[in-house]
């Protein structure tokens, strides 16, 4: 047992037909015994929201020697809690999320379904990274990506995670620089909606916006890491209590 190789999770919020995963369970195969268990189709933007009106299905896709694919039509983090649940007769050593296409970085972290999958990771007590390319096209060039992804989490896989604590990562395109560990950037979307009519003359509303900076000069934050052409790394917790905040609401009278 002592010399077993790791086995590895690998899961995203782009399906499981996605070239983003395909490219991060291919970089993991080096690492150890890889097993993906991912959605039937897209489920971005989905957080950590789970599935509770419905029946969850998963099946094998395809399986071979240290390699086994599963599909399942839930959310990133139900692939995750059925994975370590029902499906898998060992906790993983490692959980990888993506490698997602598109930026998750700022403040769409709370928003992604990869960085999701990682928390539900995190929350099962497994070393969980989410990685995320800034590149929205299907058929984007995820090598240097994979690079990223492979050296990353073999040094997980070495030293750990703190408890409670996952890595969220986003690698620019074009040539990388270096990786720069930072802060989550602060800001927020605006001008988050596209108002256009349906074929019946009625209102609907598309997503889109852009990200208003709040830091631009702070080089600490990622948002800056890549635009500068670093891959950024921000380590997120899953404990969300605002502890500087507590000594002065015991002050309130309630």
């Amino acid at each position: 047992m002592m010399n077993r190789r790791p086995l590895i999770l690998v899961t995203n919020d782009d399906g499981f037909q996605a070239k983003g995963i395909a490219s991060l369970a291919e970089a993991m195969r080096d690492l150890g015994d890889v097993v993906v268990f991912a959605p039937d189709t897209h489920r971005s933007g989905m957080s950590s929201a789970i599935t509770t009106a419905q029946p969850l299905r998963a099946w094998k896709y395809k399986e071979e020697e240290g390699y086994t694919v599963y599909v399942c039509n839930g959310t990133p983090s139900d692939c995750v809690k059925l994975a370590l649940n029902e499906f898998m007769d060992r906790k993983p050593d490692l959980l990888v999320s993506g490698i997602n296409h598109g930026s998750n970085a700022g403040i769409s972290v709370i928003y992604s379904g990869t960085v999701g999958a990682a928390i539900e990771g995190c929350v099962f007590d497994v070393p969980s990274i989410a990685f995320s390319l800034c590149d929205f096209t299907p058929d984007a060039d995820f090598s240097v990506t994979m690079e990223v992804a492979r050296k990353l989490s073999k040094k997980v896989l070495e030293e750990g995670l703190p408890k409670g604590v996952c890595l969220n990562v986003n690698v620019p395109t074009g040539d990388v620089q270096g990786v720069k560990v930072t802060t989550q950037t602060q800001g927020k979307w605006v001008n988050e909606y596209h108002r256009a009519k349906d074929g019946g003359g009625r209102d609907v509303f598309w997503m889109t916006g852009n990200f208003e900076n709040w830091e631009e000069e702070n080089e600490n934050n990622d948002e800056w890491a890549l635009a500068n052409g670093y891959a950024a790394v921000v380590p997120v917790k899953i404990d969300m209590t605002a502890y500087d905040f507590i000594p002065r609401m015991k002050k309130w009278v309630l």
